[in-house]
């Protein structure tokens, strides 16, 4: 069935799922940057009593956008609600007790980021662990259901290892973006606390998707098809290649810095950036047109043509909308991180 529709000339019914395929990606891929390295740089925290200065200047690099940053996922798993319910019910099933746990994560990091500054002094440090562990949680799980999602919900030991495996590689991806981002808005000590951390965290990224890319064609027949199949392969294949490149360049770059006069200080933040969009592109191309893998495609677990249509309708205002106010928030709080200060 997939093969037949996507060889043949789309009818506007057939187009709408692919048009809220592409929202839906557009959406995870923003939320996996934005709140990735807010959620990164949550997990990077430093716990010392003698660190709260940094702690401080930390949490105020991401504190104009961190609330503001989950709204993609809120539309994400909204569209992937209305627009693709079958698909919904059906990953929901397997993944509810990871989802709970995320949201639970999620939970702790928002009441610890308002309270760290309205606790009593002795009580701060207790709030900051708080945020750290509900970023390392909400990180946790969602490297595991994507693990999950990979494997196909597999339940077997050996899909429960690589879930495990993919936990920790997604961790480590956040705490590489947040290491860069940290790199790009703060100065002096923590700006090369930043740099380190961020060559730790992006050799272990790099480990983390090599472990993907070699699973998921040998769990997935159909996924090694689509990448090996000639002369295809000479075109896909260019993914892997620059991504490995972008890796080796960027800690090549972390290397010299930081430099004189901060030059280049936001250049691993969008290289990392850059490697974030390459693996969700080979994710894409791997399962496109399936929404959930070897179980069902976006035109089975699609809504009707007349809901579809309704609700395209308030995307075309609402993601517009979302965009604009997201790059004001970027454009108002441009440069470095000065001292938190509540009013």
């Amino acid at each position: 069935m997939n093969a037949e529709i996507l060889n043949e000339s789309l009818t506007y019914a057939q187009w709408l799922p692919i048009i809220f395929i592409g929202l839906m990606g557009l959406a995870v891929l923003i939320y996996a940057i934005l709140d990735g390295y807010d959620l990164g740089v949550g997990i990077l925290l430093p716990m010392q009593s003698r660190d709260e200065a940094q702690r401080d200047t930390m949490i105020a690099s991401i504190g104009p956008f961190w609330d503001a940053n989950e709204t993609w996922l809120v539309l994400a798993v909204g569209i992937l609600l209305i627009a693709f319910p079958e698909a919904h019910s059906m990953i929901l099933m397997h993944l509810y007790i990871p989802a709970a746990l995320m949201l639970i994560g999620l939970i702790m990091r928002g009441v610890a980021f308002d309270f760290r500054a309205k606790a009593a002094v002795d009580l701060k440090l207790t709030w900051d662990r708080t945020f750290k562990a509900g970023s390392l949680l909400t990180t946790l799980t969602q490297g595991y259901m994507l693990g999950q999602y990979v494997m196909g919900f597999d339940s077997h030991w050996n899909a429960l290892l690589f879930s495990c495996l993919s936990a920790l590689g997604v961790t480590a991806a956040y705490s590489y973006v947040g290491a860069a981002w940290l790199v790009m808005k703060t100065e002096g000590e923590l700006q090369r606390r930043a740099v380190r951390w961020a060559r730790r965290a992006g050799r272990a990224t790099f480990l983390g998707v090599v472990a993907v890319s070699m699973v998921n064609p040998l769990v997935n027949p159909g996924v090694f098809d689509r990448w090996f199949t000639y002369p295809l392969v000479m075109f896909v294949l260019l993914i892997p290649t620059v991504c490995f490149a972008i890796f080796v360049f960027n800690d090549r770059l972390l290397k010299r810095m930081p430099k004189e006069n901060d030059r280049h200080c936001r250049v691993p933040f969008f290289l990392t950036v850059a490697i974030f969009m390459l693996c969700f592109s080979g994710l894409a191309f791997s399962f496109f047109p399936e929404i959930v893998p070897g179980k069902l495609d976006i035109w089975e677990a699609a809504s009707a043509t007349e809901s579809l249509t309704f609700i395209l309708v308030g995307a075309v205002i609402v993601v517009p909308l979302i965009i604009a106010y997201t790059a004001l928030a970027y454009r108002v709080f441009l440069g470095k991180a000065t001292a938190l200060k509540y009013h």
